[in-house]
C-alpha cells in the first residue's frame, strides 16, 4: 500500500486564529495559558484534517508561535548569551523576547521604552527562508555556542496527538541545515565546527522521540539543494551515522529544488527514506530511482506545495505510477514540500468566479489530491469509487478550462510585449548625470530622511476599508476618511521635521494586493492567507491571465498629499519582480513573461505620477534577492529577466525624477551587481538586526548610487535612542560616502502604531541632524 503524508500544515488556521492569539497576548489581553489552549486547538483540528484525508501520519513538530526555526533555538539550547537570560524568566517570554526584541507581555508602542531609556535587546536577524517569501530568525552562533536539551514543548505536542489517536511523524530542522542558516557572530570562526556539539543533543531528541513510541522522524535538510562548500557535504555522511545510531527511523527531506550533484550523497547516507521536491525539479527522479539502495523509502513530492493549482492528476499519476512500479509499497507521497506556504482551506470561497475556483487547491485540497493518487496506485477502489471518480474528473475538467479559458489570455497585452523596444530597459543619461539634476531640483540637506511608506494602519482606517466593502460606506465619505487619514500622516512628518515625505499608504490593504485588485488579470480569494513571519499573514492575489493595468492606482491619493506640503513627496509603488513573487502565480507560462506584463502596467503608473508632478517615486522590490534561484549556474537567466522588469518598470522617466527603491531582509551581497544594475537612483534596505553588517558589501562593492540603510527596526516595538541610530550611522559612513547616504527606518510602518512611529522617527530625525553637525 502507498503511503501519503505531509511534510507540514499550515499552523496559522483558516481563520487566522494564532495571529489574533499573538497580538492579543502582546497587547496584554490574553495571558499564556489561554495562548497555549489556542495551540492546542490548533493542532488538534489540523492532525484531524490529515487523518480525515487519510494521510497514514499527521505531522508533529511543524507547528509554531512565532518560527520553527526559533523553536529549534529553543529546543537545542542556544538562544543568544546577549539576551542577559537568568533562568527566571518563563520560556515563552524567551521566546518572543528573541522574537521581538521585549518581553513577550509587554504592551507595544506606549512610549514607555523611549520615556525610560530601556530600550531592551535586538530581535534576532530575520531573512527568507530559502526562495520563499517565509521569513525564518537566523540563530546566532559563536565559539562559546553550548547546545543541550532545553525544551519540553517537542515531546509534549507528541504526547498530544498519541492521546487523540493519531499514528504520527515527527518533523525536525535537521542539524546541518540549522547550522547552515545561522550566523557567526565572531570573527575567526567557523560555524560548522559546532556540528560535534549538536549531535549529541539531536541524538537525544531522537531516543526520546523513540522511547514515546515514534517510529518514523522527517529530518529536513533542504541546503541538500543548495551549491554547498566541500566542508559541509563531507559533513552529512559523518553525522547522519552518528544520528543513525538511535535507532529510530529518519526520512531525510529534501525541497524547493534539485539535489543536482548532491543527488549520490542524499541517496547514500543512512538513512531510512528520502524526500525529493518532484514538482520543482521532477528531472532529479530519474536518477534518484536509480541511485537509490533496495532498502529505502522514497517520498515523492508530488503535489505543489508552494502554489494553489489544483494537480493535472491524469498527468501526475502518470509518472508517479513508473515510480510506483519500480518501487511498490517504498513509494510514499507527499506535497513538494510544507503546505505552509498556501491557504488552509478552499471552502468559503465562493465569492470567486466559480470557474476560477474550479482550477484551484489550498493546503486541504492538497491533502485530498495525495488521497486520489494513493486509490490511483492501490486500485483499491471500493466504496471510495466515486470519491476517486469525482476528484479526477474535476482535475480533468479544470485543466481542459484553463487551457481554453478567453480569460487568460489577452491579445493587446501581447501585442504590447512584442513591441517593446530592446532598450525600454535604459535610463536616458548615467546616475551622476540624473544625481546633480535631481539635488539642485530637491535642494536637500546632508543624511536626508524619510520613510520606506507606510505608516499606521489605525483601527479608523481599517473600519472605513471594511465599512466601504461592505457598501455601508459611499465612494465620497470613503475617500473623505482615506484624506483625514493622509493628512495626519502628513502634518505629523512635517512636525517631527523629516526631509521627503510620503502618503502613508492609509488606502492600502497590502502592498502587493493593493495593485493585484487593480490590474487586469489577477483575482483575490476571501481567506487565502499565509504565514510572512510571527503574526504577520499575507493573502497572495492570484495572477491567472494576461496582465495590465485598465486606469491609474495611486495618482489621486499621491497628488492630494503633495497638495497639501511644498516638501517633496514620494509616488509608492510596488514592483514587477516582487508583484510576482508574493502572488500565487499562473503556471501555464515562463515567470519571465508574466513579470514583463506587470513591469509594463507599473510603468505607466510612473509616467502618470511623473506627469501629476510628483518627482520621487518609489518602486519597492523586497522580493527580488527571494526570487534567486537556489543553484548559482541559475542565477544569471533569473537577474537578466527580472533586473529588465524593474528596469522598465522605471526607465521612462526624465533626469529629474528620482526612482527610488527598497529591498529588505535578504542577503544582497552576493547579487550586488545585479542590484547596482537595477540602477535606481536611491535604494533603501533593511541593515539595523545585523548592526549594518548588510551594509559593508555593498561599501565593498562601492556601490555607486545614493543608499538609505535602516536605522532602526520596524518589526520590534522596541523604541531606539537617537545615540543607537547615530552610532549605526556613524558605522554606515565608513563604508558608504557620507553624501550618498540617507536616513530612514528598514522598513515600513504598517504594523506599528503612532505614539511608537514617532517616538523612534523623532530619534530617527535627531540621530541625522546629529551627523550633519559633526561633518
Amino acid at each position: 500500500m502507498t503511503t501519503i503524508h505531509t511534510l507540514g500544515f499550515p499552523r496559522i488556521g483558516k481563520n487566522r486564529e494564532l495571529k489574533f492569539a499573538l497580538e492579543k497576548f502582546w497587547r496584554g489581553e490574553i495571558d499564556a495559558d489561554t495562548l497555549e489552549a489556542t495551540g492546542r486547538e490548533l493542532r488538534a483540528r489540523h492532525w484531524q484534517l490529515q487523518a480525515d484525508a487519510g494521510l497514514d501520519f499527521v505531522s508533529v513538530g511543524d507547528f509554531a508561535y512565532y518560527d520553527q526555526v526559533l523553536n529549534h533555538i529553543q529546543l537545542l539550547g542556544c538562544e543568544p548569551a546577549r539576551f542577559g537570560f537568568t533562568g527566571q524568566e518563563t520560556e515563552l517570554a524567551r521566546y518572543f523576547t528573541q522574537a521581538r526584541g521585549v518581553a513577550s507581555a509587554a504592551k507595544p508602542c506606549c512610549g514607555g521604552h523611549a520615556e525610560t531609556g530601556d530600550q531592551g535587546p535586538r530581535a534576532l536577524e530575520m531573512t527568507k527562508w530559502f526562495d520563499t517569501n517565509y521569513h525564518y530568525l537566523v540563530p546566532e552562533f559563536t565559539a562559546d555556542t553550548v547546545f543541550r536539551l532545553a525544551s519540553e514543548r517537542l515531546f509534549n505536542e507528541v504526547r498530544e496527538a498519541q492521546a487523540l489517536g493519531h499514528k504520527l511523524k515527527v518533523t525536525l530542522l535537521g542539524p546541518l541545515t540549522f547550522l547552515f542558516l545561522g550566523k557567526e557572530k565572531a570573527a575567526g570562526f567557523d560555524r560548522l565546527s559546532l556540528l560535534d556539539q549538536l549531535l549529541p543533543v539531536y541524538g537525544e531528541i531522537l531516543v526520546r522521540l523513540k522511547n514515546q513510541g515514534v517510529e518514523w522522524v522527517q529530518m529536513d535538510e533542504p541546503i541538500l539543494c543548495l551549491d554547498l562548500p566541500p566542508a559541509w557535504k563531507a559533513a552529512f555522511e559523518p553525522a547522519y551515522n552518528r544520528l543513525n545510531a538511535a535507532g529510530i527511523k529518519i526520512l531525510l527531506a529534501t525541497y524547493f529544488g534539485a539535489l543536482d550533484d548532491n543527488a549520490v550523497l542524499a541517496c547514500t547516507l543512512p538513512v531510512a527514506g528520502l524526500h525529493i521536491d518532484a514538482v520543482r525539479a521532477p528531472q532529479q527522479l530519474t536518477t534518484v530511482l536509480d541511485r537509490l539502495p533496495h532498502y529505502k523509502v522514497l517520498s515523492l513530492g508530488a503535489i505543489d506545495g508552494r502554489n494553489i493549482w489544483r494537480a493535472d492528476l491524469d498527468q501526475t499519476l502518470a509518472w508517479v505510477a513508473a515510480a510506483h512500479a519500480k518501487l511498490g509499497d517504498r513509494l510514499w507521497i507527499a506535497p513538494s514540500c510544507s503546505l505552509q506556504h498556501v491557504p488552509v482551506d478552499l471552502a468559503g470561497e465562493d465569492k470567486l468566479d466559480p470557474e476560477l475556483r474550479a482550477w484551484l487547491a489550498f493546503a486541504v485540497q492538497k491533502l485530498n489530491e495525495l488521497g486520489a493518487l494513493k486509490l490511483a496506485l492501490d486500485q483499491d477502489i471500493g466504496a471510495a469509487d466515486l470519491a476517486y471518480a469525482n476528484a479526477f474528473g474535476a482535475s480533468r475538467a479544470a485543466a481542459a478550462t484553463r487551457r481554453t479559458s478567453p480569460r487568460v489570455h489577452n491579445p493587446a497585452v501581447a501585442a504590447r510585449l512584442a513591441a517593446l523596444p530592446q532598450d525600454a530597459d535604459r535610463r536616458a543619461t548615467p546616475f551622476k548625470t540624473r544625481q546633480a539634476k535631481q539635488r539642485a531640483r530637491f535642494n536637500l540637506p546632508a543624511f536626508p530622511t524619510t520613510t520606506i511608506g507606510s505608516f499606521p494602519q489605525t483601527k479608523e482606517i481599517r473600519a472605513a476599508r471594511a465599512a466601504f466593502k461592505r457598501g455601508e460606506l459611499s465612494a465620497a465619505d470613503y475617500t473623505e476618511a482615506i484624506q483625514r487619514e493622509i493628512k495626519l500622516a502628513v502634518d505629523k512628518q512635517v512636525s517631527l521635521g523629516l526631509d521627503v515625505l510620503v502618503h502613508g499608504e492609509a488606502e492600502r490593504n497590502d502592498m502587493v494586493e493593493y495593485f493585484g485588485e487593480q490590474l487586469a488579470g489577477f483575482a483575490f480569494t476571501r481567506n487565502g492567507w499565509v504565514q510572512s513571519y510571527g503574526s504577520r499573514c499575507v493573502k497572495p492575489p492570484v495572477i491567472y491571465g494576461d496582465v495590465s493595468r485598465p486606469t491609474p492606482m495611486t495618482v489621486d491619493w499621491t497628488v492630494y498629499a503633495q497638495s497639501l506640503t511644498s516638501l517633496p513627496m514620494k509616488g509608492m509603488l510596488t514592483g514587477p519582480v516582487t508583484i510576482l513573487q508574493w502572488s500565487f502565480v499562473r503556471d501555464d507560462q515562463p515567470r519571465s513573461d508574466t513579470a514583463l506584463q506587470i513591469a509594463l502596467a507599473i510603468r505607466d503608473e510612473v509616467a502618470d505620477l511623473e506627469a501629476a508632478g510628483i518627482g520621487i517615486i518609489q518602486i519597492d522590490e523586497p522580493a527580488i534577492r527571494e526570487g534567486l534561484p537556489l543553484r548559482r549556474g541559475d542565477w544569471q537567466d533569473y537577474l537578466a529577466w527580472a533586473g529588465r522588469a524593474f528596469r522598465i518598470s522605471a526607465s521612462g522617466v526624465r533626469d529629474e525624477t528620482q526612482i527610488h527603491t527598497h529591498m529588505c531582509y535578504s542577503e544582497f551581497n552576493d547579487i550586488l551587481p545585479a542590484i547596482a544594475a537595477l540602477d535606481a537612483d536611491v535604494i533603501t534596505i533593511e541593515t539595523s538586526r545585523s548592526d549594518m553588517e548588510l551594509l559593508r558589501g555593498f561599501g565593498d562593492f562601492k556601490y555607486p548610487n545614493e543608499i538609505g540603510p535602516g536605522v532602526y527596526d520596524i518589526h520590534s516595538p522596541r523604541v531606539p535612542s537617537s545615540a543607537e541610530m547615530t552610532r549605526l550611522l556613524k558605522k554606515a559612513a565608513e563604508v558608504v560616502p557620507p553624501e550618498n547616504i540617507w536616513v530612514n527606518p528598514d522598513c515600513g510602518l504598517k504594523t506599528r502604531a503612532w505614539p511608537e512611529t514617532e517616538a523612534a522617527l523623532a530619534n530617527m530625525v535627531q540621530a541625522a541632524r546629529e551627523m550633519r553637525a559633526a561633518q
